[in-house]
């Protein structure tokens, strides 16, 4: 029996974003809305974001993880336009622990700084503790990436600690790695203060 339930594919919709199970067809509609942007969206991540073929091999790398039972992968979809505007996933899953992490996640320019990653994490952590009886969520990000820091901190997650010399980048520079976490038993606190962050009907889905 799965611990986690996890059951696919997986759908999560909220009030101004959708989260939906990422296709084949993804690749072409994340590179066409990050293209002109690349520089600033994937400064941190850790692997090469420069060519459409990038963006495939990661589609690739997706359907692998999800067929290990590793990741679910979404593409993150502005609810008023229908538009592709980004991806997260929940990865890392470990059934037998009652843990994931929430990464790999970005967003186009134009819809950083609004109620989209707000919401979309928090319809990932309702259903990671509410459906999937987590008892732990963490997220972690470059150590330089003070911007994605504070942005984790202001969900209420709490900083744990920094892993030293913890990944070899694509450009050849040693990242450290500082995680951050939600627990179970701080949940009802943190749903609240989202909640009150949230379109005021997002509340109710």
């Amino acid at each position: 029996m799965d611990p986690l339930n996890i059951v696919l594919p997986l759908t999560l919709e909220g009030s101004v974003v959708r989260l939906e199970p990422v296709r084949r067809e993804h690749a072409e509609l994340l590179w066409e809305i990050a293209k002109d942007d690349l520089e600033d969206i994937f400064r941190w991540i850790p692997y090469s974001m420069k060519t459409p073929q990038d963006f495939q091999r990661l589609i690739d790398r997706a359907f692998e993880e999800q067929e290990r039972g590793e990741s679910v992968v979404f593409a993150t979809v502005e609810r008023a336009s229908g538009r592709v505007i980004g991806s997260t996933r929940f990865m890392n899953i470990d059934r037998i622990n009652r843990r994931v992490e929430i990464g790999s996640t970005w967003i186009a320019p134009a819809w950083q700084r609004t109620a989209v990653n707000t919401e979309a994490k928090f319809l990932m952590f309702r259903h990671a503790f509410e459906v999937w009886g987590c008892m732990r969520v963490e997220l972690k990000t470059d150590t330089l990436n003070q911007k994605s820091r504070n942005a984790i901190l202001r969900i209420s997650a709490k900083e744990e600690g920094t892993l030293r010399r913890h990944l070899l980048t694509w450009s050849g520079r040693v990242r450290d790695t500082v995680y951050f976490s939600i627990l179970d038993s701080e949940w009802p606190e943190v749903k609240t203060r989202l909640e009150g962050r949230l379109p005021r009907d997002a509340k109710s889905k």
